[in-house]
């Protein structure tokens, strides 16, 4: 059986809705690297529609049918962006667990690391 850490969750959900996971060991195969396209467009489409969002706000004169599709719209770019941070999450190292040691300390990054 893989271990927990090995599986990945997947940018899509199969033909029923329920999440798809991919068994890996982290060599970055054919469908790793598909997912990876796929998450990275997903979130460029979410910071467009973002932007997108912004300026229909912005505009007093929006129709509530506009305001009702943007809406849409960041929802599913929401559910798209939690999907990738839900996986990129689950594929960290634990602390104690990574390459450089038996440490359990918790790295520490500089505010500029988060954009």
């Amino acid at each position: 059986m893989t271990p927990h850490n090995e599986l990945r969750l997947l940018p899509w959900s199969g033909p029923d809705g329920k999440p798809c996971f991919l068994s890996t060991d982290g060599t970055g195969g054919p469908l790793s690297r598909l997912a990876d396209r796929t998450e990275s467009t997903q979130l460029d489409v979410a910071a467009e529609l973002l932007e997108h969002a912004q300026e229909v706000l912005a505009d007093e004169s929006s129709a509530p049918d506009e305001l009702r599709l943007v809406a849409s719209d960041l929802t599913g770019a929401l559910r798209d962006a939690l999907r990738v941070a839900a996986s990129r999450g689950h594929r960290l190292p634990t602390p104690g667990t990574s390459d450089h040691g038996a440490s359990n300390e918790v790295p520490h990054l500089p505010a500029g690391a988060f954009g």
